[in-house]
């Protein structure tokens, strides 16, 4: 399965905690058994975006746990286009076949 990993930068949080943050990355790994496709910080420089791939969500929650004290998360479970594409066109076709 696939997920975005949205973050912000906690409201408060201080320049010495960005910097102990990127310490704390520096020496963090993914847990295995997490693949992180990609990872991208927005361009106003308050939070980022991850997307990764793993068969079990609690992994996830593992990686976000490490930096939840610097960050909001949000995780959200994501598609392909074409996967979202054909179940939505299978939605459409039952619910044309409902009288």
């Amino acid at each position: 399965m696939k997920y975005v990993v949205a973050w912000e930068v906690r409201p408060n949080v201080s320049e010495a905690e960005l910097a102990r943050s990127l310490q704390i990355f520096e020496k963090w790994s993914p847990a295995e058994g997490n693949n992180y496709l990609e990872f991208l910080w927005r361009v106003d420089d308050n939070g980022g975006f991850a997307v990764v791939e793993t068969d079990d969500v609690t992994l996830a929650a593992r990686d976000v746990a490490a930096f939840s004290v610097f960050f909001d998360f949000k995780v959200y479970p994501v598609l392909e286009i074409r996967e979202s594409a054909r179940i939505a066109a299978e939605a459409i076709e039952f619910r044309s076949s409902v009288g």
